[in-house]
């Protein structure tokens, strides 16, 4: 038997819900789909943008929440990046210096992909990529 599976949705453990919300619906545009509870101080999340999904939860409860994040456990998150694709790399790039998301320029990897980087709120990467013309 094989296994039959019709997608995949990353889980982020996040620091301050309504700061990542504001990241990844208002900035970068994804819908809320689903949440813990209504209000941007949720407990979790689900987001779409056209076919890409993610699920955001926060790492803490919120009365065991420190002020500040863990610089270690942001350092661990470098190791992470969300590749998405995206047919039109270089206009997103400009969309996103408009609203002031700091992004790599976009550049062509060795392996033939055009792509540009930035991260997210808790230091998780995002590498939006295309195949170069």
């Amino acid at each position: 038997m094989s296994l039959n599976v019709a997608g995949v949705v990353k889980l982020l453990q996040v620091f301050d819900m309504p700061t990542s919300l504001r990241f990844y619906r208002d900035l970068l545009g994804f819908q809320l789909i689903q949440q813990s509870q209504p209000g941007d101080d949720c407990g979790w999340a689900w987001l779409r943008l056209n076919d890409a999904e993610l699920m955001l939860n926060t790492a803490y409860e919120s009365e065991n929440r420190p002020s500040t994040p863990d610089p270690a456990r942001v350092s661990a998150h470098e190791d992470t990046v969300l590749f998405f694709g995206c047919p039109d790399v270089d206009g997103a790039y400009s969309s996103l210096q408009a609203l002031g998301v700091s992004a790599s320029a976009p550049t062509t990897a060795p392996y033939g992909m055009r792509q540009i980087s930035f991260r997210d709120p808790d230091g998780y990467g995002i590498c939006l990529q295309w195949k170069a013309l």
